[in-house]
């Protein structure tokens, strides 16, 4: 266990502790969403700083290709779902934008198994337009958690991206099944 998985299971280990703060926040109890914000700032921080570390020291594992995009997934799936209507935000996601964003990881953690049934390997690495999409998802749900009025401007962007990457990896998906892509590249 190196010092990138260490920090990409830190990232894993603290979404249990997001959704509770999501889940107990009430208007009498604002700390609860400033705590939130904190530990998914901490989340992005970690994303960034696990793969810095993975390169440039290279410790590039396979645990760390499982870690870091599942702690990834896990972060945002979690923010997206608490961050819907069933929060008690007055600013939040519309359940529309919720289901685009899961429907897109379920899909592509579904092609993933299939892949790796059929091919026997799956090497995970992020494409740009993945990269693209999970900046602004991050970007998305820090400005829910800041409740900025605008939001939606941010997580416009974000939907699109999460759609242009889905039909991305769909497509190189199906290239890999069907032997016209010896890459086995799926994130």
């Amino acid at each position: 266990m190196n010092i990138a998985n260490k920090i990409s299971t830190f990232r894993i280990l603290s979404v249990p502790f997001f959704i509770a703060c999501l889940l107990y926040y009430s208007p009498q109890t604002e700390y609860l969403r400033i705590a939130a914000l904190v530990i998914f700032i901490l989340g992005v921080i970690s994303d960034g700083l696990d793969g810095f570390i993975a390169r440039k020291a290279k410790l590039q594992s396979k645990a760390g290709l499982i870690l870091d995009p599942l702690g990834d997934k896990l972060l945002l799936m979690s923010s997206f779902i608490f961050l819907s209507p069933i929060s008690r935000l007055e600013f939040e996601f519309p359940l529309w934008v919720t289901f685009i964003v899961i429907s897109r990881d379920v899909i592509i953690i579904i092609g993933a198994i299939v892949i790796y049934m059929v091919k026997q390997a799956i090497d995970v690495h992020p494409t740009k337009w993945g990269k693209l999409t999970t900046i602004f998802q991050m970007l998305s749900v820090i400005s829910v958690l800041l409740q900025w009025n605008l939001s939606s401007f941010i997580w416009w962007p974000a939907v699109i991206f999460t759609v242009i990457s889905g039909i991305d990896y769909v497509k190189r998906g199906f290239k890999i099944l069907y032997g016209l892509d010896n890459r086995r590249i799926i994130s």
